[in-house]
């Protein structure tokens, strides 16, 4: 049969869809990741996180029943966090749906009873092909107040170091040059498996491997942070100088009602030591806007915070009151308009800060992957941002460049979230 997967969400679930992509060819059906194709089934791969993420789920799942209807598409299927969560709601809310599998029942849908998301190298990649994610841990053993995560995706599991790199070889072989570690808590890697975290000896092992060009790292929680990885991104030059770490908020008060550990003065703290350790490191962060007992002073420290650490990338989410959660009880009374308000102050900010950062490196040439080519530029990408989420550098097309090749450009302007350049010769 052929088999369409659509993934909506993060970047685990892009490779959780690979893994069940793979399984699913090795059966002898054909795969598709395009969302308008028409095919025998649609397999699509939810999230849960919060409220935006769950409605954006239940739109695909209702344009899904609709192509069915048109015939289109003969079964549609549900899998993923929303899957997990929410299974018996959706069955009796969506009848139409031939069949909804939480994480434990995908075994069912790939007839195999050993099949576990993290037991396996074997991906059929969805991304272009010079990059992937490699995720190494599922779930989360932290209990932040807001999120709904260990609810959906259980306690930390970790994938051992050797399959890890037996992956990453296979990625390697298969051309991908740029891998990002991924993991609901990065940071924390291992010690479920050795007592301790072992994502410096996970990097170390990774930086063998022959033709990643680029490694990064995403969602390095803040507490108690390892520095010893920053060790090792300065030994081995595979390592991109650039770190995830979402701190969420600043306030003591609110950090304290988060369940997040730590407090402003070590996060000040940690921010300048990482800075110090790697001077020309890229830190991304996301925060989190109205949380239910936030007041307007506990904003405006968010926003100072925000000025004076100058984040090179920021994103920041609305607080979104989620069912079963510590903080549930607390209610949702800070309304939407000014939850968004306080979100538009701090991207405002944001984004003064990200054309400043931009415009000192106009005149500078650095190395860019290139990840498209658009009717005008090339589309790539420096060491400093990551696929989706970050800027990108638009190419002049005054010569051939080919996707997934690195080139020395020379930066040429700049906006608050693009650079512009050309390559240099």
């Amino acid at each position: 049969m052929t088999i369409n997967i659509i993934t909506l969400g993060c970047s685990k679930n892009i490779v959780d869809s690979e893994v069940l992509a793979a399984q699913l060819q090795k059966q002898g059906h054909q795969l598709l990741f395009e969302s308008a194709m028409r095919s025998d089934i649609v397999i699509l791969n939810t999230c849960s996180f919060i409220g935006d993420a769950r409605e954006e789920s239940v739109d695909e799942i209702l344009q899904q029943l609709e192509r069915k209807h048109r015939g289109q598409v003969k079964k549609v299927y549900v899998v993923g966090c929303l899957a997990q969560r929410s299974k018996d709601e959706l069955a009796e809310a969506l009848p139409e749906v031939d069949g909804i599998f939480t994480f434990a029942e995908l075994r069912n849908l790939v007839q195999k009873n050993d099949f576990q998301l993290l037991g396996t190298s074997e991906r059929l990649l969805s991304t272009p092909k010079h990059y992937a994610y490699l995720k190494v841990s599922e779930g989360c053993d932290h209990q932040c107040s807001y999120c709904a995560i260990p609810l959906i995706r259980d306690r930390q599991v970790s994938k051992p170091i050797p399959l890890l790199v037996e992956e990453a070889h296979k990625l390697a072989d298969e051309g991908v040059k740029e891998v990002m570690l991924i993991a609901q808590d990065l940071t924390y890697y291992g010690i479920d498996l050795t007592g301790k975290r072992e994502l410096a000896p996970l990097m170390e092992a990774l930086a063998e491997v022959r033709g990643i060009e680029w490694i990064r790292l995403h969602y390095a929680y803040p507490l108690n942070f390892p520095f010893e990885i920053l060790d090792v991104m300065n030994r081995h030059p595979q390592y991109c100088h650039y770190l995830d770490i979402p701190i969420q908020h600043i306030s003591d008060e609110i950090l304290k009602s988060m369940r997040r550990g730590g407090s402003a003065a070590y996060i000040y703290d940690m921010v300048a030591r990482i800075r110090e350790t790697v001077p020309d490191i890229a830190l991304r962060t996301t925060l989190i806007s109205g949380y239910p007992t936030e007041t307007r002073e506990q904003h405006q420290e968010l926003v100072e915070f925000v000025r004076k650490t100058r984040f090179d990338r920021l994103g920041v989410f609305t607080y979104s009151q989620e069912e079963d959660t510590p903080a549930f009880p607390l209610g949702d009374p800070i309304k939407a308009s000014e939850k968004n308000r306080r979100q538009r102050e701090i991207m405002r900010l944001q984004e003064k800060i990200s054309q400043e950062l931009n415009q000192a490196k106009v005149g500078k040439t650095f190395k860019v992957i290139i990840d498209n080519e658009e009717q005008d530029a090339y589309v790539g990408r420096t060491e400093y941002d990551s696929p989706d989420v970050d800027n990108c550098v638009l190419i002049s097309k005054t010569k051939a460049l080919t996707i997934g090749d690195f080139y020395q450009v020379r930066i040429t302007e700049a906006g608050p979230y693009d650079l512009f350049g050309e390559v240099f010769s």
